[in-house]
């Protein structure tokens, strides 16, 4: 008789409940063709709905949020209705679908970009990362525009916008993304964000634009409703090392536990590198009191640790869900994992996408 794994156990915790301790987390999966989701899209998410929470791919606020091909948007009339085909089948089965609000900031191409977007950035910074393109093959990013306050405050409203879009196409909430070097992580890092206004300079005034954009979504759509993404030590998208990462992400969680959010989302495994990453961690668990959900690569049985430790509410999986779309049943029968095949994580058809086989369990 297998032991129930505390990964299936539910929980209630900052205005939510969930089924199990499992999240799918966020991933850009490019097959949003036209920025549009569609049927494909719906049956992908609807085949892992055994998640406790699923996070949907980043969803744009506005076309100036779009930097890669085929990523969806939630700000226009036509994506609110793509987007509830994709809700009414995904949430068939308890599970909470919360879709992640993505502004890609300077890490953009305007071959991605639909007529008339803007690749906007706090400082005029190049990213200078490779990205595909469907029109120009692989490109370097571009020099984005430096916000101006006015752009600051309409992205803000935007994401507001968005939020209450994704309500309406029947999301039960939905995820800040800060994470991973887009736009928002550019606002807190002093070497992407050279700004001498009120935005810029001070710890506090880097985090600024993250908090007041979460303080706005909160008061539109409920706190309850909302989560945040973030990434300590972050380098991924040539996001560089700084001085005061560890005052900065303490900071953001006290800001974010006032504001009463229900979950704080930690991509970890770049704070586990060192021994004040880890402090850090350690901090966040104690001045965050809501949901947190941990996310670093982890197989069942680190999973499993970081539960029972109480380090974190939830554990969300990435690559695991790719080509596990039955993972919780493989958690609860100790079923092997399939591991994904990573050519095929940003296609644009069924193939590595929808196709993945269920684990055969003898009962």
């Amino acid at each position: 008789m297998n032991h129930k794994s505390n990964l299936l156990n539910p929980i209630s915790k900052g205005g939510i409940t969930v089924k199990n301790r499992v999240a799918m987390a966020p991933m850009t999966r490019s097959r949003a063709i036209g920025n549009l989701p569609n049927k494909l899209i719906a049956t992908y998410y609807a085949q892992r709905n055994n998640a406790g929470l699923i996070i949907s791919e980043g969803n744009a606020p506005s076309p100036n949020g779009i930097g890669y091909a085929r990523t969806p948007g939630i700000y226009s009339d036509e994506q609110i209705e793509a987007w509830k085909n994709v809700t009414k089948e995904t949430k068939q089965n308890d599970t909470l679908f919360f879709t992640q609000l993505m502004h890609v900031g300077r890490v953009g191409h305007h071959a991605n970009m639909v007529s008339g977007a803007t690749l906007l950035a706090p400082s005029a910074i190049n990213a200078n990362v490779d990205m595909w393109t469907d029109s120009q093959a692989m490109q370097k990013t571009e020099l984005p525009k430096e916000m101006t306050n006015n752009e600051i405050e309409q992205t803000i409203h935007e994401f507001v916008t968005a939020s209450q879009n994704a309500i309406k196409s029947g999301f039960d909430g939905v995820e800040i993304h800060g994470a991973n070097g887009y736009l928002i992580e550019q606002f807190l890092n002093n070497k992407t964000n050279i700004r001498t206004d009120a935005y810029g300079g001070t710890l506090e005034n880097r985090a600024k634009f993250l908090l007041t954009l979460v303080e706005k979504v909160g008061n539109a759509i409920g706190f309850d409703k909302v989560g945040v993404r973030l990434s300590p030590y972050n380098q991924f998208n040539s996001m560089p090392l700084y001085d005061d990462i560890a005052d900065m992400y303490s900071y953001l969680a006290i800001g974010l536990n006032k504001l009463n959010i229900a979950y704080l989302h930690i991509i970890d495994y770049a704070a586990l590198g060192s021994e004040e990453g880890k402090k850090l961690l350690k901090d966040i668990r104690t001045q965050f009191s809501n949901l947190l959900i941990r996310n670093g690569g982890y197989n069942k049985e680190r999973a499993e640790h970081l539960i029972d430790s109480h380090e974190a509410d939830m554990i969300s999986f990435g690559s695991a869900y790719i080509a596990n779309p039955d993972l919780v049943n493989r958690i609860e029968n100790n079923a092997e994992w399939a591991r994904p095949d990573s050519n095929t994580f940003y296609t644009a058809d069924a193939v590595g996408f929808t196709d993945y086989p269920l684990a055969q369990i003898s009962s």
